[in-house]
């Protein structure tokens, strides 16, 4: 997540790490933003977009289909693109979640039915259509342009490795959705869901309502049912604030469980990817592609024998029997009165389903935990976004310095509403040897760590800590930026731990999530905890596309009906 503009240094107020025929996809790049905006702006007809006969369809249900012959994985991809055509940007609700699509998704999908006719099926995701956030390498020639116009045309030797994961367990990527620009590393007044390429994403669930960020598109593109899955990435809450904000399941992995080569850096302790989806079953099919140790990424070898080939095996719905769950009320509830009131729910449902809540089971180093965290991304995002740059092929920008001059030459299109406050404060920090680097980073990790979440699972016996993912979505505001309220985000990010965030209910139409954190490698506790508090709840349900949030509805909302 990136800082607030008025106090850069608090990584949590906002997420950072955001024409199809029968004879194939056309790309949807290529359109100034300004008639992105047009297409996504105020005065398009609101209301609902047509029935969707895939609506919130699993990942199971899409294998049954194509295992007893109702679907094949072309007629799936086939309908996924038609209702991006038909509700992305020029539908009666434009929510501008989707990038490019892939040149090449229905010939996969025909090798992939192709297969199934032989006999062969690679697993779960085999056929799935998936979208993949611009910022992963997605293969061909193209480099991801993390929504930035300084990066079209730049060339990648090869893809991210997560996505050569992707294919090879017959996934078919359609496309790539947009993103807060440089996974909302650039300003310290952006707005989460905004890129010189993609202009502005909105929430489907209220349109003049922020997506969160940074992984924006890749939560709204599932949530209004333009794939099945999708794969987004978080720095500081960019998987798990917008999925929060979709009422989506998200899953932000230990670091170094899921592969960063091939991605668009900001930083090499916090970065991961990880899955966003409609349902829990779902995310932990994806986590089990997405897994796994790469030789181009140091970081996961540490990983080596912790990945799961199979994260489904951990869905429990008893899985909150017994469990221990601590409530961490200190800084991270207090700050929204409607997201605090559906944890007191969620806290009622985990006792009826024989879960032991200790609370409160604050983390007593909160205050101070990611005091460093903001600078520690500075020093590490120049270092880590030149050493990627400079691997690229005809690329305009082979420096962050570059960068932040092609932004100026450009302003008109790449800072019509924000600037780059924050690549200039990077561009002037020294190497990763200088000691106020090492010194913050070591700190951060201790106290989010050891004597953060690690000291506070030993003292209570847990086996997570429970907290609001954050409050319902904010108003869109290009003039003044994103107003963020809080978030249980930077805990799990600076120490490099998991978190999964899961519908909590809603208010007045707005989602909120909750979320499980734990200790590194406990992703399939968090699973089994998450799995059946979804059961025992099922507060998920897809979006209206109204114009704004429903006031009409309960002001809050955390039981199975209305709103």
């Amino acid at each position: 997540m990136a800082n607030d503009p008025q106090h850069p240094d608090e990584l949590s107020r906002r997420g950072f790490l955001g024409a199809v025929t029968a004879a194939g996809v056309a790309s949807l790049a290529g359109r100034p933003p300004a008639a992105l905006e047009r297409l996504g702006s105020a005065s398009a007809p609101y209301g609902p977009p047509p029935a969707f006969a895939l609506e919130e369809a699993t990942v199971a249900a899409l294998q049954q289909g194509m295992a007893s012959g109702q679907y094949t994985a072309r007629s799936i991809a086939e309908q996924y693109l038609a209702r991006i055509a038909e509700v992305d940007k020029r539908g009666p609700a434009p929510v501008n979640a989707v990038l490019d699509l892939a040149a090449d998704a229905l010939a996969t999908a025909d090798a992939m039915d192709a297969e199934r006719r032989a006999g062969k099926v690679r697993g779960p995701l085999h056929g799935i259509p998936v979208v993949v956030k611009d910022n992963v390498g997605t293969g061909g020639r193209a480099a991801p342009t993390a929504g930035s116009l300084a990066l079209s045309g730049a060339a990648a030797a090869r893809e991210a490795f997560i996505t050569e994961r992707l294919r090879a367990a017959g996934a078919v990527i359609l496309g790539t959705t947009n993103l807060s620009e440089w996974a909302n590393f650039r300003s310290t007044h952006s707005s989460s869901g905004w890129s010189a390429r993609g202009g502005q994403t909105r929430n489907p669930y209220a349109l003049d309502r922020s997506p969160s960020g940074s992984s924006s598109g890749t939560g709204v593109a599932i949530a209004a049912d333009f794939a099945a899955v999708g794969v987004g990435t978080e720095t500081d809450g960019s998987i798990t604030s917008p999925a929060a904000a979709s009422s989506l399941v998200g899953i932000k992995p230990t670091v170094g469980l899921v592969s960063r080569s091939g991605i668009v850096p900001i930083s090499h302790t916090q970065d991961t990817a990880g899955p966003m989806a409609r349902t829990v079953a779902d995310a932990a099919a994806l986590l089990g592609v997405l897994a796994g140790v790469d030789a181009r990424d140091a970081a996961t070898a540490a990983g080596r024998g912790k990945a799961a080939a199979d994260f489904t095996r951990f869905l429990d719905p008893n899985g909150l029997k017994g469990a221990r769950i601590g409530v961490a009320r200190e800084k991270y509830m207090g700050y929204n009165a409607h997201a605090d009131a559906l944890v007191e729910a969620a806290i009622d449902v985990m006792k009826q389903q024989g879960a032991v809540i200790v609370d409160p089971a604050n983390i007593a180093t909160a205050a101070r935990l990611d005091a460093g965290e903001f600078d520690v991304l500075l020093y590490e995002f120049k270092a880590d976004l030149n050493a990627y740059l400079a691997g690229l092929a005809d690329s305009p920008v082979r420096t962050l310095a570059d960068v932040i001059a092609f932004n100026e030459k450009n302003a008109g299109r790449e800072m019509p509403y924000f600037g780059q406050e924050i690549m200039v404060m990077a561009q002037k920090k020294g190497p990763l040897t200088a000691a106020a680097y090492t010194k913050a980073l070591a700190s951060g990790r201790r106290q989010a760590g050891a004597l953060g979440i690690d000291a506070t699972m030993k003292a209570h016996r847990l086996d997570a800590i429970l907290a609001p993912t954050q409050g319902p979505a904010w108003l869109i505001d290009l003039v003044n930026g994103d107003a963020f309220g809080g978030s249980f985000t930077s805990p799990a990010a600076v120490a490099g731990y998991p978190h999964v965030t899961v519908p909590a209910g809603f208010v007045r139409g707005l989602p909120v999530g909750i979320s499980f954190v734990g200790g590194a490698w406990s992703e399939p506790t968090l699973i089994r905890l998450a799995y059946a508090y979804e059961q025992a709840t099922k507060h998920r349900r897809p979006p209206r596309f109204l114009p704004s949030a429903d006031l009409a509805a309960p002001a809050t909302l955390g039981s199975r009906s209305g709103g």
